[in-house]
């Protein structure tokens, strides 16, 4: 797990809100603070997807993929004033995280892996990026998270978002 701290909020926040540098995750919750709280559960309502004989629907995911959603969070956002806090749970796509996992040579099936997670939160005065992975159950291989933890960093490098570590 490592902290990143955001150093351009401005070029940050446009890669997060209208580019779509952040399109492999899905979102498993937002939290926004203006000028009262929003609050995004990203799990999916699969009944909402039922045809009308109520034969269930076949969904990839368990969550609401972000390039679905961020246009609401950019919505919520917007404006003249600077929100008073927020925060993003997203996870890699499961397939890009198994896929990862599997060209770095992970010695952990990526199967036991549930997700590679992002947390984005902003105090009203700074952004913290914070890795985490999420295991189906114990391992004692804590290999996935340092490949998580390397690429992301990486990622965020090619997509220019400068951060520096949060010590």
């Amino acid at each position: 797990m490592i902290a990143l701290q955001i150093t351009s909020m401005k070029q940050f926040m446009n890669q997060l809100l209208a580019a779509d540098t952040f399109d492999i995750f899905l979102l498993e919750e937002a939290v926004i603070s203006t000028a009262c709280t929003f609050t995004i559960d990203g799990h999916i309502n699969r009944d909402f997807f039922s045809s009308d004989d109520r034969e269930p629907v076949e969904l990839p995911y368990d969550f609401r993929p972000w390039s679905e959603v961020k246009g609401l969070c950019f919505d919520l956002i917007k404006g003249k004033r600077t929100p008073l806090s927020f925060r993003f749970v997203l996870h890699l796509m499961p397939e890009k995280a198994a896929a990862l996992l599997t060209k770095e040579g992970s010695d952990v099936d990526p199967s036991l892996v549930k997700a590679l997670v992002l947390n984005i939160r902003y105090d009203g005065t700074r952004a913290v990026l914070t890795t985490g992975t999420a295991y189906q159950t114990f391992l004692p291989s804590r290999e996935p998270d340092a490949i998580w933890d390397k690429a992301l960093m990486k990622y965020l490098e090619g997509k220019g978002i400068p951060t520096s570590f949060l010590t």
